[in-house]
């Protein structure tokens, strides 16, 4: 480990241009003023005693007078502008007066939620996911909050992974730019503007590939995948300025990510020449024991401030451990200054020095308690958020003078559970979350008449229900059953080795269905489930997620027709556990399955077709969408010439509608193997009906560059698909060849 001291070939202190000497310079004068144990508490972050993200230690009263001393740089899970003020207020009895940094897991919205962020990339719409984590940040901040730990960014390959609700699926290209918006929303017009809220990169890195979905797993892969696949958000992040990285639980290839010294010092702090923080998560550094990678506490946190993880959140390790490390000399002392530099410089970005309680204002978190103009767009972005995976018949849009209709099931009348995973509590949520029933009541016509019945629990196997279900299908005109998972169902700590509906929901289904009644389904879900019955048997489907404070309402905005639903899957739909995992741009192999009927001799199973049950950028419209033939600038390419891709689409259909084109890319042959496809690009488009819109596209060799084994990234010369379409799926394709 000593080779690492050597990794440093940079300061957090360096002049970066005139604008940037100032912070240094103010940087560098309070690090001269400060001790080794006032140094080290800047790199120290605690959980407020109220609410825990993770195993919280005890002992509040130990906690408060450290805060005194200077010996915490930061608290998470400490909100409000009372409570905020309070601990800041300990923070300037220290010597040198350093204020707090407050953080909170702000995930998918503050006061008003938004869809769980996996549904949110179902929307395919960067301007509106920016502007809900604007609208997050500026609400947070308000209650005194300056730091999210927010975007996720892994891709996640897995749906038994809990925290795929977290991201934004399965793509990498996809996912990089949902997480560069959400980056935009969150640090607005930057650091130091009150309503903006530092972000964080996480979890770096490979967090989704976790062995078997189970989290807080093994990863173990080659470098050229996790640099080609898992990587390119976080390069990305980092090159758009985000505030701070979050390390990941697992390991990788051996070595616990929050220790790695390739990934946080060699490529993130040098090669990358990032400039913020990197914190642990919660309780990692300890869990290196656990690893077998540290003998003790002391080991635990000379790795990881070796290898570049500068706080530690929750592990209690770093107070007790760096002072005596570094007077032994196992701890160079340029790697604290490095790591508590980079920590002062955002508080000092973030305008703390100057007013250390400037996010604590009881009149802000007052005027962003309950704004109107905020869930009016949840309800908005709820609604675009959702995705149609089957309208048999055209049973959808619904009538708002049908006669009688039956809501069924155990999420007809859920408050909380429409939050979803990783959601801030409040005390009135149950007065202010608008339910499915009370959306669907305020839609139907007043001479209609809204029946319901629960039918069964979420996850137990209590038939008792059933009857009354039954008998109030029987009574509708038409039945919208709502099933799925509870809300806590996805998220941290929730993986799922079956991921079907759970307890007797799907015979409950069977039963409504018997009663002959027509049935749309809404699947509230914080993943990809299994529903193979449902999608053979009823007739219609609405993924509806968990889409958040406005979840009634923009459910009824879809169910009836005033919006037509655009979403499109940002995840394959396996159609069984044995499938996984199952993603669009897989490498093809020497024998590959022709179809889903010839399986002798091919990569196949002999039960099962290859293909998901609903493909990445599946989704369906209550119009009809029309393509016409692609149009490339050229067949035949040379060097740095740029490819224009043309394709016209209609509305050949009776509604209004929103249509995401996406653009698919394949390098048919190489020194490596590629993908059968990769997005390279997608545009949302809305054209009404009777109208038609062209949709451009642009390639340049930038665009088909790869990493070979020795991490080489560039592109070949040779033949390539050029697809464009509505699925990856549903494509049209026309070949090119590019020569260097």
């Amino acid at each position: 480990m000593k080779k690492a001291y050597f990794l440093l070939a940079f300061s957090a202190l360096g002049i970066q241009g005139y604008a940037q000497k100032t912070v240094d310079q103010k940087v560098a004068k309070l690090l001269s003023e400060m001790s080794l144990e006032e140094k080290v508490g800047q790199l120290v972050q605690y959980s407020g005693f109220e609410y825990a993200t993770g195993p919280q230690h005890s002992n509040s009263a130990a906690v408060l007078a450290e805060i005194k001393k200077g010996k915490v740089g930061s608290m998470l899970n400490v909100a409000g502008s009372e409570e905020t003020r309070a601990f800041q207020k300990l923070a300037l009895q220290s010597r040198l007066k350093i204020p707090l940094l407050f953080g909170q897991d702000v995930i998918h919205g503050y006061r008003t939620t938004f869809p769980v962020n996996i549904g949110q990339a179902a929307s395919w719409d960067l301007g509106l996911i920016e502007k809900s984590e604007r609208i997050a940040a500026t609400e947070a901040s308000a209650y005194g909050i300056h730091w999210t730990f927010a975007p996720m960014v892994d891709v996640a390959r897995d749906p038994r992974w809990g925290r795929v609700m977290e991201g934004s699926g399965e793509d990498t290209y996809l996912g990089t730019q949902i997480g560069l918006a959400r980056i935009r929303g969150f640090q607005g017009k930057g650091l130091g503007n009150p309503d903006a809220l530092m972000a964080c990169a996480k979890h770096f890195a490979a967090y989704g590939a976790a062995v078997g979905g189970r989290d807080y797993n093994s990863v173990d892969m080659s470098l050229r995948q996790l640099h080609e696949t898992y990587l390119p958000p976080f390069k990305a992040a980092a090159e758009a300025g985000v505030a701070t990285f979050m390390n990941s639980f697992n390991d990788i290839s051996g070595i616990p990510a929050t220790a790695h010294p390739y990934l946080l010092r060699n490529l993130l702090k040098e090669k990358w020449n990032y400039k913020g923080f990197v914190v642990s998560d919660w309780g990692s550094i300890g869990e290196m024991i656990a690893h077998g990678y540290a003998k003790d506490a002391s080991e635990a946190a000379e790795r990881a401030v070796i290898a570049g993880t500068d706080m530690d959140m929750e592990s209690r390790m770093y107070m007790t451990e760096l002072p005596k490390l570094v007077r032994e000399g196992k701890v160079d002392p340029r790697l604290i200054d490095d790591a508590v530099g980079r920590i002062l410089t955002k508080k000092f970005e973030m305008g703390l020095f100057d007013d250390p309680y400037r996010f604590s204002s009881e009149k802000r978190q007052k005027a962003q308690t309950d704004n109107a103009e905020h869930r009016k767009f949840g309800r908005e972005f709820g609604s675009k958020s959702m995705v149609l995976l089957k309208n048999q018949g055209n049973i959808l849009p619904l009538s708002k003078t049908l006669k009688t209709v039956a809501l069924i099931g155990p999420f007809g009348k859920e408050t909380v559970a429409n939050h979803g995973f990783w959601s801030i509590a409040f005390k009135d949520d149950q007065q202010r979350i608008v339910t499915q029933y009370d959306g669907i009541r305020n839609q139907l016509d007043k001479t209609s008449v809204l029946l319901y019945a629960k039918g069964c629990n979420v996850d137990d196997n209590d038939r008792s229900l059933f009857a009354e279900a039954v008998e109030t299908a029987k009574k509708s005109d038409i039945v919208i059953m709502t099933l799925g998972e509870g809300h806590a169902m996805s998220g941290e700590a929730k993986s799922r080795s079956s991921i079907g509906f759970t307890g007797v929901q799907e015979e409950l289904l069977k039963e409504i269905a018997k009663t002959g009644k027509p049935v749309v389904l809404l699947i509230n879900a914080g993943r990809p489930l299994i529903f193979n019955w449902a999608a053979d048997h009823v007739p219609a489907i609405v993924y509806s997620w968990w889409l958040g404070t406005e979840a009634g309402n923009s459910i009824a905005d879809v169910l009836f027709g005033t919006v037509n639903p655009g979403g499109k899957l940002p995840m394959s739909f396996p159609r069984t556990e044995g499938q996984i995992p199952v993603y669009y741009n897989h490498y093809n192999t020497g024998r590959p399955a022709k179809n889903n009927t010839d399986r002798n001799y091919v990569s196949a199973y002999i039960d099962l077709d290859n293909d998901p049950k609903y493909p990445f950028g599946y989704g369906l419209s209550y119009t009809e969408f029309r393509y016409s033939e692609m149009n490339l600038s050229s067949a035949s390419l040379k060097g740095n010439q740029t490819l224009e891709i043309n394709v016209t689409v209609s509305n050949t259909g009776k509604y209004d509608g929103e249509e995401v084109v996406q653009l698919y890319v394949r390098d048919l042959f190489g020194k490596l193997v590629r993908p059968v496809k990769e997005l390279k690009g997608f545009q949302k488009v809305f054209i009404k009906k009777g109208e038609s819109k062209t949709v451009r596209f642009k390639l340049t060799p930038e665009d088909l560059k790869f990493f070979d084994n020795d991490l080489h990234f560039d592109w070949e010369s040779g033949d390539f698909d050029i697809m464009v379409g509505t699925s990856s799926q549903n494509v049209q394709t026309k070949r090119i060849s590019w020569i260097k």
